[in-house]
């Protein structure tokens, strides 16, 4: 999980679907973690809406699409085994999964079921009433 800080650059080319002359903020496993926390319990956000409040957040035009998605998979590996072979309870973990979405190209990459994915968000939407 640690990494670089976050940061800011502003692109001298176009990147990612991302425009050149944009301020593009390079986030890290600690604060996709952390942000991860304020989506509440049977909320789900899109991973180009979570990336979108990232950068309002930072004043940038754009979060980087390609660490956030690395940064998203680390998170998610860590939370896994925090759980797994710690046995850490999912409510003191970066809930990931109200932001990865089974069936992704990023879900399939996890080294668990997406099924497992798909169960929390259900527990999750039962849970709070939505």
């Amino acid at each position: 999980m640690a990494t670089k800080p976050p940061h800011h650059v502003v692109l001298e080319k176009d990147f990612a679907g991302v425009k050149s002359g944009s301020k593009l903020h390079i986030s890290s496993p600690q604060e996709i973690a952390d942000e991860l926390r304020k989506i509440r319990p049977g909320e789900t956000v899109s991973l180009q809406l979570f990336r979108q409040k990232i950068a309002q957040a930072q004043a940038c035009d754009a979060t980087c699409p390609v660490s956030t998605s690395i940064f998203l998979r680390i998170v998610a590996e860590y939370a896994w085994e925090e759980h797994n072979e710690r046995n850490v309870s999912l409510a003191d973990l970066p809930p990931f999964w109200r932001v990865v979405e089974p069936g992704t190209p990023l879900s399939q990459k996890l080294s668990f079921d997406q099924a497992w994915i798909t169960l929390q968000r259900e527990l999750e939407k039962d849970f709070s009433g939505a």
